[in-house]
Parts: C-alpha cells; structure tokens; sequence
C-alpha cells in the first residue's frame, strides 16, 4: 500500500446513525475500517478516492427480519438484499432457522417441513439447501458462517421450532408436551447457545404456519405448541442473558397475544425482556387496527409494566401477490389450506380437490364469513389481476371483470370486449351468484395462470410514517427471502428514507438512525456506526434518485438461478450508488463487483461482541 488510506470517500453529506444533523465530510477507510472523518482531508493520502458530492453516505442498513437462512448456502453474497443498501441481516426468525443443522434423523425432514408451507418456498430449492448442511450443533452453524465468503454481516436468533424438534423428535414435538427432562435439555442447549453469543431467541403463533410433510400437514409448526411455563422457562434463559425474543401474534387470540406480551415486563419478571414482535401495520380493511400497535408497546414500556418492547414496522405498502390459491393468505381458509399442503407443481391434485362439490361449497361460505378473522381484504375490487390467459383482465380488478359477467349473464353480450373474454365469461355457471362463487370459478379453471396481487396494509402515506417514526416501534421488517413468487420488501428502508426525504433533512438524520444504530444496539451488536475505529460498512445514496423511485414500477419477476426458480424482486438500481462492506466495495450503483459472494467480508455478528463469542465457542 503506497497511500495512507486505501479509500477516500470525499464530500458526502455524511449521517452518521447517531440522529444529529447530516455534515458534509471526507471519510477515509483503511484495512476495513473507519481511519478518519473530517470537513477535509487530502486525496493525495489515499489510493482510491471516490467523488461523494451531493450524495448521502450512512452506515450500512439493518434488515432485522428475514428469512434469509437458506440463500445464505447458495449465495452467501445475497445480492437482492445488498443492491438496496442492506449490510447486515437478522436470520433464524419465526422460530425457522438452520442453527441445529439438517436434523435430518428417524425419516424426518423438519427444514422441508417448517419452512414449505410457513415461507412458500418449494421442497427442491430448500432439498438444494438441506443437502449442504454438514454441522449439527449451534457452534458449528457459528463457525460454518465464519467460513462463508458472507456479503452482509449475519445476526442469528435460535429458533424454538428447531429446538423443540432437536430434542423432542418433530413427531413429538406436534403431538405431546416435554417431559421435564426434555425441557431441561431445551433451556441447557438455548443457554449454550446465549453464551456462545446468539443475538436471541424465535418464536412464533402466526395461526396458518403449518407443516408441510405427512403425516402432519394438519398441524402447526412446533412452537406453537408450547405452553405458557415452558415459553417462560425458555424466555427466563434469554432474560438473564438481555437477548432478544422475536415473537409474532395470534391474530385468532387477540386478547391471549396481548397477555404474552407481558413476558418483556420488567416488573413482573425482575428484568425487562427485550422483544421484538411482528408487526404494526396499517390494515386496509380495518382503518382503526394501527393506533393499538404504538398503544400497546407505550403501555408495555411505561413505568407501570417496565418493558423493553417494540413492533417491527415494514416501510413499504403491504402489496402480496397470489397465482391462482398459492399464497399465504389461503391457509386462513379450512377449503383452500388442503391447495396449500400440496406441492407447488403438483396442479392435478389441487384441480381433483377444487372440483368437489364439498370444497365449493366450504370456499364460498369461507369466503363471505365476515366473522372470521382474514389478513387481507375480500373487497373484489382490492384484488387486481397481473397475468391470465384472458389479455382483457390483465391489470383489472377482480370486481370489475365480476360487474361485466354479471352484465354478460343477463344479456348483454356487448359485455364481452373480445373473443378471449367471451369465451371466459361463457365458461362461469349462470347465473353466478355471489361473489365467492365467482372467484371460485377463477380458482378452478386457471389455477396458477391467474396471478393477482392485492394490497394488504400501509397504503395511506400519513399513516406509514406514524408507525415508522414512533419511539416505541422500529422500522426494518423486510420479510426478505421468503414467499419467493409472492412478497418483495427488499427495498423497504429505502422507502423509509424517501419517506423522511420527503418531510425534511432532519428527518432523514432520524430515519438512518432508526435504520442503523438503534437496531444494531437493540440486537446487541456492533454495526450502525460511522465512527473512527468502525466497521467500514456503509452505503451512498443519490437523494434525487431517492425521491424519484416508484416500487410498484420497479418490482420484476426474475429467474434466479441458484434456486432454479422464479423469486419476486426489487430494483432500486441507481438509488444505492455504492456499497461499501469491511471497506470492499460490492455494489457501485448498476452492478455488483467481483468482490461479493467470492471474498469473506461480512461476518456472524453475535450478541457482546465478535471476540468474545469465538473464546466462548472455543472454551
């Protein structure tokens, strides 16, 4: 090395995570990490220097829920995360995760049969992943992220559905309480993995996680299993050593989750439990829904409870995509969760299910008990065809198509705009009756040649940004490596960030740190920073490119080899001009650089500390 420095990064409006106001700075970066931040510092010292000029450089962004454990095997790079400026990931969420190996023993599969059907990836890209893993311990998944040429750095949680299958059998663990000496050992093998420095501990009761093996297609994932004293043994474990507990609700048993909530209080429990839960958003057919989120995490934090709580926020309008019943949302539904339990290339047997007369009949009631409780709204003009046979609906509401059938049926045959649709129009049964009868009819004959897509929560602006920026919630929730052909968030702080822009340059000072260094110290470990001695993990931003990006128009369908299967992604390219990750830069605004996925640069970021979690694993 001939320079100082190895690189310059001159005249960026620098944020620095910690929320004060932005100035205009050089940051120079050498051997990986922060050297030095001034209003000026010579060139001439480094041997690369990169003109910032009017672009916003901040630290790296935190994705702190994801699903990425599996594509961490096959491209450990993960560039569809890195592209929009995220440098550090939270894996093992959801009570899912690879932390105890394949656990492949007595004909179990249990990676294939939590993740199938919970995260609507199919069995041959996960058995692509599954037949990698050669550890079987939470120390070896720790020194097996140590030996990945890892793009962003990693924050494992364990994941209590895993933990209950390692020791009790994925049979037992669905079918029966622990012993008390099957308890012991989860609480023994969660205290490992604390001290060997484990960010945290997963659950979840999300009621439509189920398996996706026989012969237990009909039951839920096993933590939710669990009773109250064994969560509380468990959570007594992560308490004592002030990790975090990410949890997720049951929407079914409203006043039930608000109870368990009460496992962060300080009060009750003689620490506060940090707790992270899934998640505050703006439901679009229950208006009022959002202001109980911030209620409820205030009351949890107030004097009087002395928690140490927070919902995730996901900055982005909820927008979900389904092919024909393959989404999430149909395993709400007793008719259409036995299309969910089949394998996702397996047409004939979905199309011998819907043809009975007794799932008709069941999807339609299902469909209009507006009792039942439902993630999304059954409005038919909400949902909004992308892609179907009949080129005349492609970009239409559901409701729309619906009017116009109704109108065909009664005579009007000028309903019919071509050929294609008239021959659509043609094949319903007349008359068709109520409307889950008419999506029915959609669902039978199209199966998944009918993608659709339709908005969940966080469509009003105004709202978004209420949830974002409260002191009690926290932005970050991506969902990132999951529903491949039905979710894409990756983008999601980004809009955050745009979503400040659009208010103020103090704004955004508050946006980056509740991006960066707030859930970098509420996990627990180092990243978020900008500071002398630092990480070098940091992005530059092109503000006006910021404010010009549309998400909806910049969503794509792609094929991505590694899973040899579609995944639904994000392009913000050109917003994120640079990432720099250990000081190496992966991405320099339209391409990634050689770097990525072929050097080591981020690391298994583990709860006190780096150092001290390899003595602990080493001891």
């Amino acid at each position: 090395m001939t320079g100082r420095w190895q690189t310059l990064v001159r005249g960026a409006t620098v944020f620095d995570g910690s929320g004060a106001p932005p100035r205009r700075e050089d940051v120079a970066i050498r051997d990986g990490r922060i050297a030095e931040r001034a209003p000026s510092l010579d060139p001439a010292q480094a041997e690369r220097v990169v003109d910032a000029t009017g672009q916003w450089l901040m630290p790296g962004l935190l994705d702190i829920h994801t699903h990425l454990d599996l594509e961490l095997e096959l491209a450990p790079g993960l560039p569809e995360s890195v592209r929009h400026g995220t440098t550090t990931v939270v894996v093992g969420n959801c009570s899912l995760g690879t932390a105890f190996g394949s656990q492949r023993r007595n004909g179990d599969d249990p990676i294939l049969d939590c993740f199938t059907r919970v995260e609507n990836i199919p069995k041959p890209v996960l058995r692509k992943v599954v037949d990698r893993i050669d550890w079987d311990t939470t120390a070896g998944y720790l020194e097996h992220l140590d030996s990945l040429p890892l793009g962003p750095n990693v924050v494992p949680l364990i994941p209590h559905s895993m933990l209950r299958i390692e020791v009790m059998g994925t049979e037992a663990a669905v079918t029966r309480v622990p012993t008390a000496q099957e308890l012991r050992r989860m609480a023994e093998l969660l205290e490992t993995a604390m001290r060997e420095g484990y960010a945290g501990f997963s659950t979840d009761a999300i009621p439509f996680h189920y398996l996706a093996n026989d012969p237990h297609k009909g039951r839920r994932i096993p933590t939710q299993y669990a009773s109250f004293g064994e969560l509380r043994s468990l959570l007594d474990v992560v308490r004592r050593h002030d990790r975090v507990w990410q949890c997720t609700p049951d929407a079914a048993r409203r006043f039930a989750t608000f109870l368990r909530f009460f496992f962060t209080s300080g009060r009750l429990f003689g620490r506060p439990l940090r707790t992270s839960a899934l998640t505050a958003v703006d439901l679009t057919h229950e208006r009022r829904t959002w202001k109980l989120f911030p209620a409820i995490a205030s009351f949890l934090n107030s004097s009087l409870v002395n928690g140490r709580f927070h919902f995730q926020v996901l900055g982005t309008p909820f927008r979900m995509y389904s092919e024909g019943a393959i989404c999430p949302i149909f395993e709400e539904f007793d008719s259409t969760r036995q299309l969910m339990s089949c394998e996702i290339e397996d047409v004939a047997s979905r199309r011998r299910i819907m043809a009975s007369d007794e799932f008709g009949s069941l999807f339609v009631k299902e469909w209009h008990d507006t009792g039942a409780v439902s993630t999304f709204n059954r409005d038919l003009d909400a949902l909004r065809v992308e892609r179907c046979p009949v080129p005349d609906w492609c970009g239409e509401s559901f409701g729309a198509i619906y009017r116009r059938l109704r109108q065909f049926q009664s005579g009007d045959q000028s309903a019919a705009r071509s050929d294609a649709e008239r021959e659509a129009l043609s094949s319903f049964p007349s008359p068709i009756g109520r409307e889950g009868s008419f999506l029915l009819h959609l669902l039978r004959r199209y199966d998944r040649d009918l993608r659709w897509w339709f908005v969940v929560a966080n469509d009003r602006p105004e709202v978004l940004k209420e949830l974002l920026f409260h002191e009690h919630l926290l932005p970050g929730f991506n969902d990132s490596g999951a529903h491949l052909i039905n979710l894409a968030f990756f983008d999601g702080n980004l809009l955050t960030l745009q979503l400040a822009a659009r208010e103020s340059v103090d704004k955004v000072a508050h946006a980056v740190r509740r991006l960066t260094r707030e859930p970098a110290e509420f996990f627990g470990v180092d990243a978020g920073r900008i500071d002398p001695g630092a990480r070098a993990d940091v992005v530059l931003i092109d503000p006006e490119a910021l404010l010009r990006y549309d998400t909806d128009a910049n969503r794509r369908m792609i094929h991505r080899d590694i899973f040899q299967h579609e995944q639904l992604v994000n392009r913000s390219d050109g917003v994120v001009t640079t990432v720099f990750i250990a000081g190496e830069q992966v991405w320099d605004g339209r391409d990634f650089t050689p770097a990525l996925g072929s050097r080591k640069l981020g690391r298994a970021l583990t709860a006190g500390g780096t150092k001290a979690a390899t003595a602990n694993r080493a001891a």
